[in-house]
C-alpha cells in the first residue's frame, strides 16, 4: 500500500468508498442523476478534508476556490426550485 500504510488502511478506505457509493441510493430525490451530480460537488470537498487529515495535504487557495465552487454549483442544483 501507499507509504507502507498497513492493509487494514487500505481495507477501511475501500470500504467507506463502497458506503460512499451507496449512500445516493438512499436520498429521497426522485432524479438520480442530478442527485449523483451534486454528491460530486460534495465529493471534491470531502476529498480536500481527506487529504488534509489523512495525508496531510494543505490544500492552497486555488483548491479552496475551486472547492467552493464545486460545492456552491452542488448547492444551486439541489436547491434550485422546480
Amino acid at each position: 500500500l501507499r507509504e507502507g500504510k498497513p492493509r487494514w488502511w487500505g481495507a477501511l478506505g475501500s470500504a467507506m468508498l463502497v458506503v460512499y457509493g451507496f449512500v445516493p441510493c438512499l436520498q429521497p430525490l426522485p432524479d438520480f442523476g442530478r442527485l449523483y451530480a451534486v454528491y460530486g460537488g460534495v465529493f471534491i470537498c470531502m476529498a480536500f478534508g481527506w487529504a488534509r487529515l489523512f495525508d496531510g495535504l494543505k490544500p492552497d487557495l486555488g483548491d479552496v476556490i475551486g472547492s467552493s465552487v464545486a460545492l456552491l454549483g452542488a448547492l444551486i442544483m439541489l436547491l434550485w426550485p422546480r
